[in-house]
């Protein structure tokens, strides 16, 4: 199987500590890997490594066919980056921004130009083209820098934490844009706290920590992985939290546990919706007052703390991964 993205065996050290511990990745032509991971998990230094911005300490990587080591000149003219914030002149306007980008790839004035205006109209910037980048929210800010990355139609496109601080809204648009992408034939290596994000978007998730990868596969694999259904079950009177115990524990295939608060009494299950209709006639026999129940997957965010042992951080938290104080901050 070719990868359009490949790595074997990075490694990279910053004194006594190891951000990337022998990380192998692959990422196939026109798909997502997402990359996911706690903070100081060694993502955004993958993501330096392969977009030529750092060296490693040890291993190979090829963007596109070209050996990222030996000719990062020819990884640049074949990649895009989107970095955790939005890389643009905020003095600038769109226009300008875009025109400038596409000078620094030498691309002679009239078609840098033209790009340009291709592209605030792709990403619908076209009504604030010509105003100051400084009177763009944050969502408008972070259309301009992935319109950026795009400048010189790269096959291969690094996107850091694309949504970090965005309102829902916006980032459901920046997803639109990023599945669009995909679908012209980019391939995309997504690092993103949002477990969402990944869910939403990733053909397939690695989830690293510590500089290794500790799982990968489909979104659903990985929530296969930490085990099927669950019942849940909200009692209206947290007294009837033990009760509701009892008769859960008759249906279930593991622990039973009722939350901190008393009132959510989970079970995992095998067999779906017969199982929940047998606890449901169970409860009402017993007397037991439901505000709410339902049948449950696990989420990412179940996979996230069951492989990690950490909850995932809010994206917008930076925190640095041990690296000097001068090398951006991983998440």
């Amino acid at each position: 199987m070719t990868h359009v993205i490949d790595a074997a065996g990075l490694v990279k050290r910053y004194g006594a500590v190891t951000a990337l511990a022998g990380l192998d990745l692959g990422v196939e032509e026109a798909t997502i890997l997402a990359l996911l991971g706690p903070n100081g998990a060694g993502k955004t230094t993958a993501v330096s490594i392969l977009a030529t911005l750092l060296e490693p300490d040890a291993g190979t990587a090829t963007i596109a066919g070209a050996d990222v080591m030996r000719e990062p000149g020819e990884v640049r003219k074949r990649i895009g980056l989107s970095g955790q914030f939005a890389a643009v002149d905020e003095h600038l306007t769109g226009f300008e921004n875009l025109d400038m980008i596409g000078r620094l790839y030498r691309m002679k004035r009239d078609p840098s130009r033209r790009r340009a205006r291709e592209l605030l109209d792709r990403f619908d910037l076209t009504d604030a083209a010509d105003r100051p980048v400084k009177t763009y929210s944050g969502g408008m800010r972070r259309r301009l820098d992935l319109a950026g990355a795009l400048v010189a139609e790269p096959p291969v496109l690094f996107l850091d934490e694309p949504t970090a601080g965005l309102d829902p809204r916006s980032r459901s648009e920046l997803w639109d844009i990023i599945r669009e992408l995909v679908a012209r034939g980019t391939t995309v290596l997504l690092t993103t706290q949002y477990l969402e994000e990944a869910d939403n978007l990733a053909d397939g998730i690695m989830v690293i920590d510590h500089g290794r990868e500790i799982a990968r596969g489909t979104s659903d694999q990985l929530k296969t992985m930490v085990g099927g259904e669950r019942i849940e079950v909200t009692v209206g009177d947290p007294a009837d939290a033990p009760a509701a115990r009892r008769v859960l524990v008759e249906v279930a295939v593991g622990e039973v546990r009722i939350d901190d608060r008393g009132r959510t009494v989970t079970a995992p299950i095998s067999g779906g919706a017969p199982v929940l209709t047998r606890a449901l006639r169970d409860l009402d026999a017993e007397g037991i007052g439901i505000r709410d129940v339902g049948l449950r997957r696990p989420t990412l965010d179940d996979v996230f703390l069951s492989l990690t042992g950490h909850v995932a951080e809010h994206a917008d938290d930076v925190r640095d991964d041990g690296s000097p104080a001068e090398v951006k901050a991983d998440r």
